[in-house]
């Protein structure tokens, strides 16, 4: 499936249109909102082909909390979906039901964000050390190194 076929289609089918961009060959950004996540994820996996995911990035925008998933196609093709969160209650849900691999970027987003991330399997933390303060998430603005000290 070309580029332009999976942008048209979300578009389409979403109501995305605006939302969805080809920024160069192989490489596709949609902005979504949080509500329709998963439900935009449902079906690119099981009726568009994107069959594993090759990292989640989180960052602080300042108001908000934005979270990346970048999905893969046959290998091909990268459609990096895009969500904006709440800082107040940081919470997305975990899409390890759809990619395994999906674990260590999720406990990245708890670690390093303080984003909680509903569904995922108890476990150590990553890739802070278990001693880290908790409630110390050096990734956001107002994290001040020294700190946690």
């Amino acid at each position: 499936m070309l580029e332009e076929n999976i942008k048209q289609e979300l578009e389409k089918k979403f109501g995305l249109t605006g939302k969805v961009a080809i920024k160069r060959p192989r490489r596709i950004f949609a902005e979504i909102e949080e509500a329709d996540f998963l439900k935009i994820l449902d079906y690119l996996v099981k009726e568009m082909g994107f069959s594993s995911i090759s990292a989640i990035t989180g960052m602080d925008e300042g108001g908000t909390f934005g979270v990346v998933y970048h999905l893969n196609c046959q290998g091909s093709i990268i459609l990096s979906l895009r969500i904006h969160i709440s800082k107040t209650d940081p919470e997305v849900k975990t899409v390890t039901g759809y990619f395994l691999e999906a674990d260590a970027y999720e406990r990245e987003l708890e670690d390093l964000l303080g984003i909680k991330v509903q569904g995922l399997a108890q476990g150590h933390r990553y890739p802070l050390p278990d001693n880290w303060p908790q409630g110390e998430y050096p990734l956001r603005k107002d994290w001040k190194e020294g700190k946690h000290a």
